[in-house]
């Protein structure tokens, strides 16, 4: 409630809290703006500790999703919806179907799609219960895997950063370091190796590490995260798996010259983002180079058309340059440029 009504990080429309005793549901979907229009925004599901740290996760990325549809030039507000429990024992059809009722009593203010822990067929099951459920699969009218689009506008952020920074808009040569090649960094592996660069990974899941060195035997693998960021020559670190990963104890021991991955609020908290520029960092947005994905799904409601979601993505390049130069102009940080720019649309919106 404090968080909800008080703090800075508030000021969201609704908070509904769902529990369905059959089926073992517990979830939070969180709706921060419909100011653009509906809020859109996928669904984790995660073993949180507690009620209260899947609450605050649901706040935070409700939050980040208002910014990110803002900034992707969708007509859409920003939320996000948790599921407690681990997904590998408690996912069932009953609790989609369930999760799927609670989305449809919201009446189209809140449209869903995937996130950590569920998957397009996951939505292809919450579908049968609510016509708000996007990121389906395409024998179900749906734009199948949205982690293509996402790592693709990460690779266009990473071009324009490499643009800023070094003045040639190519990751050719330079070496790249990815934590988490799970669903979206396996993708992102392949566009950096295309475009010629050198990659390091690592991973918690030896399997996604071993996906990785099967195709790509070149790749090089790092311990851990640490070991990847401590790391002696690299250009570019690309976060891709959960957020937090730019905190007071990484940003210190950073080598990289740029960040930019497709993991949601890598910003452990406020401030970080001057931490990174007072160390001549590079920080692209995480939820303007991540939005590739909410740009396909966002595109499945008006009926899914590849091309036309590419060609969107592709301009998370022209974005990013954007908001680096409305850093350099305002002299602050790209994260709060971002922040103004999201804000000043979401504004208008309301007045309009």
């Amino acid at each position: 409630m404090r968080t909800l009504f008080r703090s800075d990080q508030g000021g969201h429309e609704q908070v509904v809290l769902c529990q369905d005793r059959a089926s073992g549901l517990k979830a939070v979907i969180a709706i921060h703006s419909t100011a653009l229009g509906p809020a859109l925004g996928g669904t984790r599901f995660y073993p949180y500790a507690s009620e209260d740290e899947a609450v605050a996760d649901a706040l935070n990325l409700a939050r980040g999703m208002s910014y990110k549809n803002a900034m992707a030039g969708l007509d859409h507000g920003g939320g996000k919806a948790v599921i407690i429990g681990d997904p590998e024992t408690l996912k069932s059809e009953e609790l989609l179907l369930a999760y799927g009722r609670f989305v449809d009593s919201l009446g189209g203010r809140y449209v869903t799609a995937c996130d950590v822990g569920t998957y397009v067929a996951d939505m292809d099951v919450v579908a049968r219960a609510t016509r708000w459920a996007t990121g389906r699969s395409p024998e179900n009218g749906g734009a199948g895997d949205s982690s293509v689009l996402t790592a693709y506008g990460v690779f266009q952020g990473m071009r324009a950063s490499a643009q800023h920074l070094w003045g040639e808009d190519s990751l050719h040569g330079r070496r790249v370091g990815i934590a988490g090649v799970g669903k979206v960094g396996h993708h992102l592996v392949e566009h950096l190796l295309q475009d010629g660069a050198e990659v390091v990974i690592t991973d918690v899941r030896a399997e996604s590490v071993r996906r990785i060195l099967d195709r790509h035997p070149t790749v090089t693998v790092a311990a851990d995260t640490d070991a990847l960021i401590r790391g002696e020559g690299l250009d570019v670190y690309a976060p891709c798996a959960l957020g937090g990963a730019l905190s007071d104890e990484t940003v210190p021991v950073l080598t990289a010259r740029v960040v930019c991955g497709a993991a949601n609020n890598q910003l452990a908290h406020p401030g970080v983002e001057k931490d990174l520029a007072d160390r001549g960092i590079l920080y692209a947005p995480d939820y303007v180079v991540n939005a590739g994905g909410v740009i396909q799904v966002a595109d499945e409601l008006r009926g899914f058309d590849f091309d036309r979601c590419k060609a969107k993505a592709a301009k998370i390049y022209d974005t990013t340059l954007a908001i680096f130069a409305r850093a350099k102009e305002d002299g602050i940080p790209p994260a709060a440029a971002a922040d103004r720019i999201a804000e000043q649309r979401m504004a208008e919106a309301r007045l309009s």
